[in-house]
């Protein structure tokens, strides 16, 4: 047991929102209030999808194209988020593309979006 010289009282109050590391080994790295990096292909693709969003915005709405813009949004949100999109929200932007078909005729934007898709 130590002795009462060598023991060390820490009192740690709230801590909500903040970094720290204990011990001698510690290392602490603090990402709060930022986005995850992201790289090359899914900045392209957010920029991509912002770029749909803008195009649909001044086309005729439809329940297609809002169903379209709602996925959209959710995407972009979820990279901006975690840095990445989900798989299944990824095929989920694939299908409705697809269904979309003459928006990707008409609208280069959607166009580059299905590209890089992969549809």
């Amino acid at each position: 047991m130590a002795s009462d010289e060598s023991r060390l009282d820490v009192t740690i109050g709230d801590v909500s929102g903040s970094t720290f590391a204990i011990g001698d080994h510690a290392h602490a790295e603090s990402h709060h209030g930022t986005t995850a990096p992201r790289e090359e292909d899914i900045e392209r693709l957010l920029d991509a999808i912002r770029e749909l969003r803008a195009d649909l915005g001044r086309t005729r709405a439809t329940p297609q194209t809002a169903d379209l813009d709602a996925a959209l949004a959710d995407a972009e949100d979820e990279i901006t988020r975690t840095g990445n999109p989900g798989r299944s929200r990824l095929q989920r932007l694939r299908e409705l593309l697809t269904d979309a078909e003459s928006l990707t005729a008409v609208l280069a934007s959607a166009a580059t979006l299905a590209g890089l898709l992969g549809t």
